[in-house]
């Protein structure tokens, strides 16, 4: 088929460059020209295990192309497929301001019968919007579909080429045709075999994907739910993990038990510190405003934000119960980004807890293995070590922020020879306690009995070095 995609960010190049790996001619547009330009190059200008493998595959073999020229990508394409960002705004009103400008560019250009398809989260009726600007600039010669998107970051070409589902929202049957078509090869697991390695586990799951159709309205509304059910269902774990803490249980525990009731399963049951990233933030404000603007409450969405609010600053109370003062204290923060195997910073806890900690006058320095610049606004708050080793030199305090799976194998021993004071706290319950403290650390992880008698006594008394050298050289990572 012919598929072209507006939007080459995140979710539009899996998109394009999955498309063309089972056999479709893609043609990705975006505004953005170096971003095209890296993507002409077969570079990815995000991490995405995978997806720099599928981009060169693509546009070796014909496939896959990358432009800024809407002519270009748009006048041959069966179907459109709009995957460009919805940001909320100052008021978290969804901004569908990108909606609109391709909208109107794709009715300028989209061939007839061609079918535009949102991929972009956006709110219920956004679909119906869409068809009546269609319809005032176009006729109704262009249909109006909706596909929502259910990728992970750092595993979005598994999720995209091996999903739980495929959903459709649709108000005609030749749209729905066209769709099922385009994703034959998925929904039937006829996946190229040498596609297998680049789905992460390298196997492929026997029996169809479902491939459920419905209205546009419920399919908007089932993404921001699914969203909205897993940031829940964090934030409860979370909530035990405090309750596990004064009661002496042990959180992991608590959620193996728990989860394997099949009506309940394993998934997100891992207490931390809470949630980031680029969606699960704005969906679950975006549906709460839904609700509310329409006189509903949305008591249980807001409460999962309260709590993941007060998650944030579990490493603040934990510090401030193991040394007397923080004014001074040099924190090591392992990991940077949201969540492991990739780049992206927005929302990441790592950031907040990095603000809260400088606010309190703590010395921070962070390691990630792919993030190697701070955004901008925090370059006088965190200070980039080059390894584990030298974050944690002279360190009173190392964080466990983003569990990548390198950090699981660290040499313990050879950091704990090398900080100031041995406090490791897991924000992730990645490792073993046992392990830790074997190494010679006291081990404080989230939900996790803990106790401030472990903590060896001269930690609490050592006080850190206040003068002003001792500050400068804390602060340069010296």
């Amino acid at each position: 088929m012919e598929l072209a995609v507006v939007g080459a960010g995140h979710v539009g190049a899996v998109c394009a460059s999955c498309f063309a790996a089972i056999g479709h001619r893609v043609r990705a547009l975006d505004v953005d020209e170096r971003r095209i330009a890296l993507l002409q190059a077969g570079q990815a200008p995000f991490v995405e295990p995978g997806i720099e493998e599928l981009l060169q595959r693509g546009q070796a073999r014909g496939l896959l192309s990358f432009h800024t020229d809407p002519v270009e990508a748009l006048t041959e394409a069966e179907l459109i497929f709009l995957c460009v960002n919805t940001e909320n705004g100052p008021d978290d009103s969804v901004n569908l301001t990108a909606v609109e400008s391709a909208v109107h560019t794709a009715a300028r250009l989209a061939r007839d019968g061609a079918v535009l398809v949102n991929r972009s989260t956006a709110p219920v009726g956004t679909a119906q919007y869409v068809r009546s600007l269609i319809e005032e600039l176009r006729g109704s010669s262009v249909r109006v579909a909706v596909n929502p998107e259910f990728l992970a970051e750092g595993t979005a070409v598994r999720d995209f080429l091996e999903p739980d589902r495929i959903l459709v929202g649709a108000w005609d049957g030749q749209s729905v045709a066209l769709l099922a078509e385009a994703y034959a090869a998925i929904v039937e697991r006829r996946l190229p075999s040498d596609l297998r390695p680049v789905i992460i586990d390298g196997q492929q799951r026997s029996g169809n994907v479902p491939f459920v159709v419905t209205d546009p309205a419920s399919a908007e509304l089932a993404k921001y739910a699914a969203n909205s059910l897993l940031a829940v269902k964090i934030s409860f774990i979370n909530e035990i993990a405090g309750i596990a803490e004064e009661v002496g249980a042990d959180i992991t525990k608590v959620a193996l038990g728990v989860g394997l009731d099949r009506r309940i399963g394993p998934h997100f049951l891992r207490a931390g510190i809470g949630w980031g990233g680029s969606c699960f933030p704005k969906d679950i404000v975006a549906l709460q405003g839904i609700a509310e603007t329409r006189g509903l409450t949305a008591r249980i969405l807001r409460a999962a934000n309260d709590v993941n609010t007060e998650q944030r600053l579990w490493t603040i109370r934990r510090l401030q119960s193991y040394f007397k003062t923080l004014f001074g204290r040099r924190v090591g923060l392992l990991g940077l980004s949201f969540k492991p195997t990739t780049d992206d910073l927005r929302n990441a806890p790592a950031l907040e807890i990095a603000s809260h900690l400088v606010q309190a006058n703590v010395h921070v320095r962070a390691f990630d293995p792919v993030v190697k610049e701070v955004p901008p606004g925090f370059e006088d708050k965190i200070v980039l070590s080059p390894d584990p080793i030298s974050l944690a030199r002279g360190a009173d305090a190392l964080v466990l922020v983003t569990e990548w799976p390198e950090f699981a194998h660290l040499d313990l021993a050879r950091l704990r020879e090398v900080m100031r004071t041995p406090l490791l706290l897991d924000g992730r319950n990645l490792f073993d306690p046992e392990e830790v403290r074997a190494a010679g650390f006291v081990y404080v992880g989230v939900g996790r009995a803990r106790g401030v008698a472990e903590l060896e006594p001269r930690i609490l008394s050592e006080e850190p070095s206040q003068s002003q050298e001792a500050l400068t050289s804390a602060r340069h990572g010296t």
